[in-house]
């Protein structure tokens, strides 16, 4: 940036997961739809720099998420996003899409239902289409039903050797490719005592998988690449017979997701379901690391991409956090700035 710059966001969280919204971009946004602009923004470029200067330090963290605002891909959703981390541009993201259904509520974008009832947010995200489904009363938003891509099981009994020996995991989509992994079975527990070592797990099952096929995309390369590695409790089944478990996501390159990681969510329930341990009429109950919680389930059934999918619905809530007015001084030496992890 070779002069002054002030960058405004809005920022929400939502399970303890930042997700900083950037509506006004600028810089111009190459592509036709939002997966291209992706593929784009990949490469080297201004708009890279301006994700790199929201998401590093001093103005971000190792562990900030947020998204640009774009337009929709056509009339049928309202308008689109690019998601983005320390390492660059992700596929999905269901913390992201329960904040921007507050947003898009909380600003006007979109009206509120006069029915009373759920009013849809429809936003096209690098994997497709997705809904934010948000439930008002009393003129107040009480959460939001993220509604995900079809996901599906794409291995059930992947081996990796690691350095807590040999684990076997399953692999699901959900918008992205995640890796699952009962924790136990590399002796820990989802829990902040052993986060380090989570994320050190997390890494290194992400990366052995990425030299695999299981990496590959059955139809779409841009949405190929394991993006991030679940590792899970068990928790049991609650009286009504609803699975319960905690999670932690350790995704990009070891970022640790705050909240039960949206679209991991997803997966999970795909995979969930395929093993035939969560029916139809039954719920996730799925805590993260930092206890929040969303709730998960499948809404119906498809084919996608050759596999037996699933239209996984995932509940959560979001919370506006403040806004910014980030600047950029074309003297500072360290635009755009820096990670220790």
């Amino acid at each position: 940036m070779s002069s002054p710059q002030v960058i405004r966001t809005v920022d929400y969280h939502t399970g303890g997961e930042p997700f900083r919204i950037v509506v006004d971009v600028p810089v111009p946004i190459e592509g036709d739809t939002v997966a291209a602009r992706r593929a784009l923004a990949m490469h080297p470029s201004a708009l890279d720099e301006v994700r790199q200067v929201l998401c590093f330090e001093p103005r971000g963290h190792a562990d900030m998420y947020g998204g640009f605002i774009t337009p929709p891909d056509d009339d049928g959703a309202h308008f689109g996003v690019l998601f983005w981390h320390k390492d660059g541009f992700s596929t999905a993201c269901g913390h992201g899409t329960i904040a921007l259904g507050v947003w898009a509520i909380d600003t006007g974008l979109v009206p509120p239902s006069p029915d009373g009832g759920p009013t849809d947010v429809v936003i096209d995200v690098p994997s497709g289409r997705v809904v934010a489904r948000v439930h008002i009363a009393d003129d107040v938003v009480r959460k939001v039903d993220f509604v995900n891509v079809a996901s599906y099981l794409i291995a059930r009994d992947a081996v990796v050797e690691t350095s807590r020996g040999t684990v076997t995991v399953q692999i699901g989509f959900g918008g992205a490719i995640y890796a699952q992994l009962r924790a136990a079975d590399v002796g820990l527990a989802v829990t902040p005592e052993h986060v380090p070592e989570l994320i050190a797990i997390g890494r290194e099952v992400k990366w052995k998988l990425n030299d695999s096929p299981y990496a590959q995309h059955p139809s779409d390369p841009r949405l190929s690449g394991v993006y991030g590695t679940i590792l899970y409790d068990e928790l049991g089944r609650d009286a009504s017979g609803d699975l319960h478990q905690r999670n932690t996501t350790i995704f990009a390159d070891g970022e640790l997701d705050r909240s039960p990681c949206g679209s991991g969510t997803a997966a999970r329930v795909a995979v969930l379901s395929a093993l035939g341990e969560l029916a139809d009429d039954q719920v996730l109950i799925h805590d993260s690391v930092v206890g929040s919680r969303f709730e998960a389930r499948v809404l119906d059934r498809v084919i996608a991409d050759g596999f037996d999918a699933v239209i996984p619905q995932v509940t959560g809530m979001a919370y506006r956090t403040g806004e910014h007015a980030f600047e950029v001084d074309p003297r500072d030496p360290l635009v755009p700035g820096f990670v220790l992890r």
